[in-house]
């Protein structure tokens, strides 16, 4: 049995990878009645199966097209102590960016475009590196249901990425709503 992580896909044979695609919103668990189905290059696998055993993982076994059959188990990356962990930072801080880089040395257009807005605002806020720890990179995108970073928290909720940001930004919405934060 090989495992992979529940935002993975896996290659099993040259030009043939496989993925979990289904109504399972992302960081929202998997049990036995969510539908999910598995998939290909050119759309959903016949006589695939799904076992659902865990409350964080699942198993499902496909029918490869030369008839032999393998199972994987996929397993959230979003374990307890790891979203325990998560919201002690998340509401520590009235301003946190899970970003590409550092504040002083942002590693994406995105993340940077934050950072120049929160700087510009004169705002106290710490950030977090994710592409130093590939668990937190993913868990992340599961904790917050979004799958992209920069991930901006303001008192100790889920504000957005890069895009939301900007538009909050230009209308005025995000230096109110940083306001309150930073007098509550």
């Amino acid at each position: 049995m090989q495992c992979l992580g529940a935002m993975d896909s896996v290659r099993v044979a040259p030009a043939a990878s496989l993925s979990v695609s289904g109504a399972a919103p992302v960081g929202k668990q998997v049990n036995s009645t969510t539908p999910l189905h598995l998939r290909n290059s050119t759309g959903p696998l016949p006589g695939s199966s799904l076992i659902c055993t865990l409350p964080n993982a699942f198993f499902f076994t496909p029918k490869l097209p030369s008839h032999r059959t393998t199972s994987f188990c996929c397993f959230s990356v979003l374990s307890p102590e790891l979203k325990t962990t998560l919201d002690k930072v998340v509401t520590s801080h009235k301003v946190v960016l899970f970003m590409k880089g550092t504040k002083d040395f942002p590693q994406c257009g995105f993340s940077h475009t934050v950072v120049q807005i929160l700087k510009s605002l004169n705002v106290p806020f710490e950030t977090i590196n994710i592409l130093e720890n590939e668990l937190l990179r993913q868990g992340l995108k599961e904790y917050s249901s979004w799958p992209t970073f920069p991930q901006l928290y303001i008192d100790g909720e889920f504000f957005g990425g890069c895009d939301i940001t900007v538009d909050a930004y230009e209308s005025g919405e995000l230096q109110e709503l940083l306001e309150k934060a930073m007098c509550s």
